[in-house]
């Protein structure tokens, strides 16, 4: 077993040691992304080392000039050579000046190619994720780490990254023109080195820990901005305003927290290395004074250990700066790595097969399923429907009814037994040859910010202009859609803003009908809609289900009863099978749902309606 037991000093010790692999794992797997582009790193490079090796010709060119030539004219002074020597130095700066320029502008570049290879995985990665991901992730967390941890990877390979790597090399060329130009002074302005890199180690952990933190709390802030945005409406409506503000005060707060304790940590790092930089300083003047005065080096040499020592400690400092960018990138690749790496639950198999084209067939095979171990939601579900019928699955809330149609369409995989599609099991075939034979009309249906006729178009793509009317006057929407000034072209908001509950949903059932599904799942679809609404509703649903295998969840009494097969669930399980009239003779639970419910509907619609 590794380690001792639990606040050992050996755990303790294995624990700091997997931390810090950990914290390696990352910095390497961050920099694998530039490996696409090799040939533009090596241009960065080359820019790199130019400008580090001019930054070390400087103070050497002007130690030189004050030996050679600063003296007066009787002692061997030399105006023109101090001019040459001049002038050298400027050409030295003028090429450190394009060499920093051109080399921050293509490491900006590559930065920019890095990022959206980068952000292009993550959305990828969520689009395949499975389902459970997100029933335990909030969706504004997701999106802050596709947009805040990216940012500030985007600081640091921007900036920080170049700035450091360019440190590095002018640190080298620096500390090989002090030991040419005196080893001795150059080894007594090298004592506080080891002072630094044990401070930068200290700094290093104290730092982590915190930007890890503030890349967390900002994820908290974001999720919750989502979630209050989406919800204004209800907030306003319930008097939550004030309540939802409370909330939010104390995950801004705790952000806010976190901001500072790493503030607090990275801000002392910058003076501490300015006064290692004054210690460094006092020591070349003072004993590199007196090594002048013995004539053991010359005053030209003493002035460029003075401008050497300000720039040893400049890439130093820079490094400390921009130390904060390393750790919060670091801190944020972590969080966007954890994303990248999330399992997929539900994927294909290896060598899976395209599903043929669907008959309609289905059945459930002693199907158990539970969202969490602890609980489950179906048990030992088993049914069978021929191609073509309809099956109303009806029960109260939890019961699982939208669970059966969720594991049919494969967004979750049953936990014991099997589904099967034309006897074949679903977990056999390719997802997406699967969904593509599926269509659904959900409770709400999802509009994207897109015009009317491309969020129809969703449901088939390659559609054209006609076939896209064409599901629109099957669905009842065209009449109203060519009522609005732009007609099709109309340009939806946010969750198709603009339109009524009721004219989202027929665009919803246009959607479906054009992607001419097998199977038909109606998850609640005339719940949220109006007595003439649903009217329209019901006339598009007679077409559309004609032919397919259809799944309807209980909204209405009029689909219920057309049913070939209605499925009574609670707790998990089918207590009660038949169509209506079969059903309504047990004067089981079916019949109960019928009298305290859907005769309701009938008799009095718009009862039920405001209900």
């Amino acid at each position: 077993m590794r380690g001792g037991p639990p606040g050992s000093l050996q755990s303790i010790a294995a624990l700091t040691e997997e931390k810090a692999s950990n914290q390696g794992a990352v910095a390497r797997r961050l920099m694998g992304y530039l490996t696409p582009f090799k040939k533009q790193l090596m241009w960065v490079v080359v820019l790199i080392i130019v400008n580090a090796v001019t930054q070390a010709l400087g103070p050497a060119l002007i130690g030189r000039a004050i030996d050679l030539y600063i003296k007066p004219a009787n002692e061997g002074g030399n105006p023109q050579g101090l001019l040459l020597d001049m002038g050298l130095l400027l050409i030295v700066y003028a090429v450190t000046f394009v060499a920093s320029r051109y080399q921050f502008l293509s490491l900006g570049i590559l930065t920019q190619d890095v990022l959206v290879s980068l952000r292009q995985q993550i959305f990828s990665k969520v689009q395949h994720l499975s389902l459970s991901y997100f029933d335990k992730n909030p969706a504004g967390d997701v999106m802050s780490r596709l947009v805040n941890d990216t940012d500030v990877i985007n600081q640091f390979f921007g900036n920080g990254l170049g700035q450091i790597v360019g440190s590095v090399f002018s640190l080298v060329g620096i500390l090989i023109a002090m030991v040419l130009q005196s080893p001795l002074l150059a080894l007594i302005s090298f004592l506080v080195i080891p002072v630094m890199l044990v401070t930068t180690n200290i700094f290093s952990k104290l730092a982590r820990r915190s930007y890890r933190k503030t890349r967390e709390t900002i994820g908290d802030v974001s999720a919750d901005l989502q979630e209050e945005i989406a919800g204004a409406k209800v907030a306003q409506a319930f008097n939550r305003t004030k309540l939802n503000e409370q909330r939010f005060a104390v995950r801004n707060a705790a952000n806010r927290d976190a901001n500072v304790g790493a503030t607090a940590i990275t801000s002392a790092f910058t003076p501490l290395i300015d006064v290692l930089s004054t210690v460094a300083t006092a020591l070349v003047v003072g004993i590199g004074g007196y090594m002048a005065i013995q004539g053991q080096i010359t005053l030209g040499v003493l002035v460029a250990f003075l401008a050497y020592v300000q720039n040893l400690f400049r890439p130093l400092q820079i490094i400390s700066t921009t130390y904060t960018q390393a750790q919060s990138a670091l801190a944020g690749a972590e969080r966007i790595f954890d994303l990248v790496d999330s399992p997929v639950e539900v994927k294909d198999k290896p060598g899976a097969l395209p599903m043929p084209h669907i008959r309609g067939d289905v059945r459930f095979d002693h199907v158990s399923f539970a969202y969490d171990v602890k609980k489950s939601v179906l048990n030992e579900v088993t049914f069978t429907v021929q191609a073509g019928q309809t099956i109303a699955i009806v029960g109260p809330t939890g019961a699982g009814k939208t669970t059966i149609v969720n594991l049919l369409q494969r967004f979750y995989d049953a936990t014991d037994g099997a589904v099967f599609i034309d006897d074949i099991d679903i977990r056999d075939v390719q997802q997406a040859s699967l969904r593509a034979q599926m269509g659904v009309v959900p409770q709400d249906s999802f509009l994207f910010s897109d015009t009317i006729a491309n969020n129809i178009r969703y449901g088939k793509l390659d559609a054209s202009d006609a076939e896209v009317e064409a599901a629109a006057k099957a669905a009842n929407a065209h009449e109203f859609i060519t009522h609005l000034k732009l007609g099709y072209q109309t340009i939806l908001g946010e969750r198709g803003t603009g339109l009524s509950q009721g004219q989202r949903q027929l665009i919803g059932i246009a959607r479906a009908a054009l992607a001419d599904p097998r199977i038909l799942i109606l998850d609640e679809a005339t719940s949220s809609v109006d007595t003439r609404t649903e009217q329209l509703i019901q006339k598009a649903l007679a077409q559309l289900l004609k032919g397919r295998t259809s799944f309807v969840i209980a909204h209405r009494l009029s689909t219920i009863r057309d049913a070939d097969l209605v499925l009574v669930v609670m707790n998990g399980q089918i207590i009660e099978r038949g169509n209506h009239d079969q059903l309504l003779k047990i004067n089981g639970a079916y019949a109960d749902l019928y009298r305290r419910q859907f005769r309701i509907m009938e008799t009095n619609p718009d009862a039920a309606q405001a209900s």
